[in-house]
């Protein structure tokens, strides 16, 4: 979302005409630089569309999330210890075989954010369009988490789920289950890892939407449009 960032500010733009009340102070431009209310709902809606759609382009892509460091999804830290001991015992490529799979799941899931943010926009209030143009600099990205985090877990388990039986990561980390449960006096290691993929796939997400966010709101080039150009210098302007 770097310019998908940008885009959660255009969570507006889904907003209804209805959506902008008659009385609201920004609904009749009084300056030519002061945007209406109606102009930022779609400067933020065109920032959305552009942000969502890249982030999750780019994450459902090959090496989306493998060829991040940042979101790169390794063994869960419970069983870390147990990949330190596999590798020890000669499991190298058992281990890649793990980590490789969990990322690809998670990038074959990506791609289901997509209408769940589209969702979140439509039902956005004029005051929710204020709170994100005017707030924090990650104001956008703390509201998806605030009303979209239990749509995304419900669309991205089942998918995630069938990815990592797709890919092989049920089999190559139960495998490495089964091999380290197999040394003496460990501490048994869970088999299941959809629940841990699941989380680190929406974090990676809500990862990548704060980046678009902070450089639409900080970067002038990326305000591909006079409209963004108009919105967002608005919005400099409240800052100081």
């Amino acid at each position: 979302m770097k310019t998908s960032l940008l885009l959660i500010p255009s969570l507006a733009i889904f907003i209804t005409l209805s959506s902008f009340s008659a009385v609201d102070p920004l609904s009749k431009p009084i300056q030519p630089g002061i945007p209406s209310s109606l102009e930022i709902g779609n400067g933020l809606k065109e920032a959305l569309q552009k942000g969502t759609s890249k982030s999750s382009d780019q994450l459902s892509a090959v090496n989306g999330f493998f060829g991040n460091a940042a979101i790169k999804i390794l063994f869960p830290p419970q069983a870390q210890k147990a990949e330190k001991t596999l590798r020890d015992l000669g499991f190298n490529k058992l281990c890649d075989d793990v980590i490789l799979s969990l990322n690809r799941a998670a990038e074959d899931a990506a791609k289901q954010a997509k209408p769940i943010f589209i969702d979140a926009i439509m039902h956005m209030t004029l005051q929710d369009v204020t709170n994100i143009l005017l707030g924090p600099k990650d104001a956008a990205t703390q509201y998806f988490k605030r009303t979209t985090s239990p749509q995304l877990v419900l669309a991205f388990k089942p998918v995630i789920q069938a990815s990592l039986n797709k890919v092989g990561a049920t089999k190559y980390y139960g495998d490495a289950a089964n091999e380290y449960n197999k040394v003496p006096f460990v501490r048994k290691m869970n088999p299941d890892i959809s629940d841990y993929v699941t989380q680190k796939a929406i974090d990676g997400l809500f990862f990548e939407i704060a980046i678009e966010e902070l450089n639409i709101r900080k970067n002038i080039s990326a305000r591909t449009s006079p409209l963004l150009q108009k919105v967002f210098a608005f919005a400099d302007s409240q800052q100081h």
